[in-house]
Parts: structure tokens; sequence; C-alpha cells
């Protein structure tokens, strides 16, 4: 099995991974292989050296025991690739079934998330993964496998804003209630610029880029919220950092307000 798009991003280094990950996952997989592709910021076209590498394999059944121990070991090796992105790659494994519409009895698949020392585990993909769905299916960038539009369902503008409730009422919720936990300024300036396209989302029904979300933010309903929606975009370039006590109290005070 080849690799249908040998330059999927404008990134050679990125590309080199890439490579290095359809490979790996081809030799495990084999036929139980339908597709892999990018997501998130390489799909939206804000990437840049301190976003992470968001990609979705599909398979025709869901990975279990063998496989997915396999897979781990990959993830494992892949991590030790002499590249800056080895440890930049944040993705799950999907069967065709699952990725077509969210479905509650079956939203448990690997997942990896990007840093050093993650590894491959199960992840329950709730109704919030349907921003991600929504993203692949209409701008996901195809390595290999059919147009990602044949394997999953439409999203209405509806189905988004929904998508927002979990967002808002679990993970925002947690964060109120443990502020320790945006006490690093990557994970700080993360959550603002998330919060900025949940809003969005919540307006418009849409799903776009942190960048366009950020600046539709600060111009719009959360202008007080702009010198915050600038530091959290530069604090993505320091993400080892202490977050700053004040920016940690008006992050809190900005999921108040989107609650």
């Amino acid at each position: 099995m080849l690799m249908n798009n040998n330059h999927p991003t404008p990134f050679p280094e990125v590309n080199a991974i890439l490579q290095e990950l359809l490979e790996g996952i081809q030799g495990v997989l084999g036929e139980h292989l339908i597709g892999m592709y990018l997501e998130g910021s390489l799909a939206n076209g804000d990437f840049d050296q301190d976003s992470d590498i968001d990609f979705v394999v599909v398979t025709d059944a869901e990975i279990t025991g063998d496989l997915f121990a396999a897979l781990q070991k990959l993830h494992e090796r892949i991590t030790t690739i002499d590249s800056p992105w080895a440890v930049e790659l944040e993705g799950s494994y999907m069967s065709k079934q699952a990725l077509r519409r969210y479905d509650p009895a079956n939203a448990r698949h690997p997942n990896i998330e990007r840093g050093s020392g993650e590894r491959l585990k199960m992840v329950d993909h709730d109704e919030v993964w349907n921003v991600h769905r929504h993203i692949l299916r209409e701008r996901g960038i195809t390595i290999l496998g059919p147009d990602p539009k044949t394997l999953i369902d439409p999203l209405t503008p509806s189905d988004l804003k929904q998508a927002m409730s979990p967002a808002l009422n679990g993970w925002a919720a947690h964060l109120l209630n443990h502020p320790e936990v945006i006490g690093q300024r990557g994970y700080q300036s993360y959550v603002v610029l998330t919060l900025c396209r949940i809003l969005y989302t919540l307006q418009f029904g849409d799903v776009v880029s942190k960048r366009k979300s950020a600046s539709w933010a600060k111009e719009t309903t959360c202008q007080k919220w702009g010198p915050l929606i600038d530091r959290a975009w530069e604090g993505r370039h320091h993400p080892q950092m202490q977050a700053d006590k004040e920016d940690i109290r008006q992050t809190l005070d900005f999921i108040n307000y989107l609650r």
C-alpha cells in the first residue's frame, strides 16, 4: 500500500514524521487500515511551529488487544526519532462505523496526545469530538484512503453548537474547580484560545481556527478580554513557563462569562 499523498503539508520535517507513522501503521494494521487523515490546525490553515500534528486513522474494526499493543510500541519508537515533531503527534484510531456519527455506546477509542512521555491510551470521544468530525469532513487532508466526506455524515450548525455544551459544562467547569491545572502558560493559553473557538461556534454554528476565532472575539463580544487573548497567543510560544496569577484569574473569569 503506497502513500497516496507524499507531500500532505508544506513542511518537509512534518511530512517525514507522517511518512514514518503511515509506514508503521500499515505494517501493524495491514488490510484493516482504511485511511489516514490530517485535521486540526493543518487543515484549518493556521499551523505554525507551536502547533501539533492532528491525525485520524480509520480502520475496518475497533482496535483492541495485540493491535493496540503494536500501535503503542510504534508510537514509542516514533518518539525516539531525532525530530522536534516526533513528540507533537496527536490523534485517534477509530473504526469506520464509529467515525460515521457520534454514538455514546461506541465512543471509546485509542488516542495519543502530544508531549514527551505520552502513550497510546483508550479515551472517551464524547460529543465534543463532533468538532473534529466536522473539520475532518469539510477540510481534512487525505494522506491515504477515500474522501472523508464519504466516511462522515454532515454535521449541522445545531450539531456543532450542541457539541459545545459538554465542553463548557464538563471540561471548562472542571477547570473552575481545579485552577491548578492551568498553572503552566502553555495550557492556560490553550484554554483561552479554545474558549474563543467555543464562543465562535456558539455564535455561528461553525468551526474555525484558533487564530480566526481569537481575532473575532477581540473585535466583538470579548473586547474586554482582548489583552488576555493577546497574551494567550504569545503564551503558546512559551508553554513550559508558569502562567501569571492574574492571567489564571482572568481565564477563570472568562470561563464564567461563557457559562
